[in-house]
């Protein structure tokens, strides 16, 4: 770990000790050698002393029940895991630390530094052994992406395939590339996703974005076919079975975008625009009483997540 890294690392796990000294007095439920011990553990991993502390940590944290206690102590478990680069136990701790205080502000910010920190190093270390791989190329590529320095990216995406011309996702990514520039060059858009599907049929996001393409020009039969075989290629592509029953829809089809639709609002019920488009699809086909019934669900989710029907 570097110096800086290790630094940092420092700062998060004895910068804030007021967090391991908020742990509750322990409950009669709790026997009192198992909540001392747990605190002792607590006040070594507050002065650094980890390797002590995760020790006592591991072995009395399964025996509590004071919910406070046990959420300080799997805090103080997670940091002094991380510290000391043990990344099976920091992993395991996180995932039960988001089990258990689902939402919880400190563990979202630990859980974000930890997996933060973890993909640094993993890149760091790609760089050092293998500068000149194609997963060196593509990740230096999506961090130039995620920038929206486009030109750079799409340059090292056609590096990359210069190298490699049937490299499965390359095209994918300069596709989208395309289509977040301002304004969309989206024929150029339409040519890499169409070669993406060349290379590889099932790449449901190509399938996906050819449909989007085709859908905002009209063409209601390209675009449903389109994103007919992205929800086929995968099942949980929620945005596949909405954009197909709008398609639809559109189309005229209302009979056929049902299903489509019906599928969508069992997967995603707190969306407003999956019930409006169903709705949409029950009115036209002479189904009021259903149609009544989604519109009402489309109102209570519109007050839950306040937007616009689509």
């Amino acid at each position: 770990m570097s110096n800086s890294l290790l630094v940092r690392v420092h700062v998060l796990i004895f910068g804030l000790s007021g967090l391991f000294a908020s742990a509750q007095t322990p409950t009669t439920t709790i026997p009192q050698d198992v909540s001392t011990t747990a605190k002792r553990g607590i006040g070594l991993a507050e002065t650094g002393r980890c390797k002590e502390a995760l020790l006592v940590l591991k072995k009395t944290t399964p025996q509590l029940t004071d919910k406070q206690l046990k959420y300080t102590t799997l805090i103080a478990t997670a940091r002094c895991a991380m510290s000391l680069e043990q990344t099976e136990t920091a992993v395991q701790t996180l995932l039960q630390l988001n089990q258990e205080f689902p939402h919880d502000p400190e563990v979202l910010y630990t859980t974000t530094h930890f997996y933060g920190e973890l993909a640094s190093r993993a890149s760091q270390e790609l760089a050092a052994i293998a500068p000149a791989s194609p997963q060196a190329g593509r990740l230096e590529a999506e961090a130039l992406e995620s920038q929206g320095n486009w030109e750079r990216a799409a340059s090292q995406y056609k590096k990359l395939l210069e190298q490699n011309p049937r490299l499965p996702g390359i095209h994918y990514r300069l596709g989208r590339i395309y289509l977040a520039k301002s304004p969309p060059e989206t024929e150029d858009a339409k040519k890499e996703f169409e070669e993406e599907i060349r290379i590889a049929p099932e790449n449901a996001s190509a399938q996906f974005m050819l449909g989007e393409i085709a859908r905002q020009a009209g063409q209601w039969d390209e675009a449903s076919g389109y994103f007919s075989r992205a929800a086929k290629l995968d099942e949980g592509f929620l945005e596949a079975y909405l954009a197909l029953g709008m398609t639809l829809n559109s189309a005229g089809k209302f009979s056929d975008a049902l299903a489509p639709l019906q599928t969508y609002v069992k997967m995603q019920p707190s969306d407003p625009a999956g019930h409006y488009q169903l709705a949409t699809a029950y009115v036209r086909t002479g189904h009021k009483q259903e149609a009544e019934q989604e519109m009402a669900l489309q109102r209570e989710a519109s007050a839950r997540h306040p937007q616009g029907p689509q």
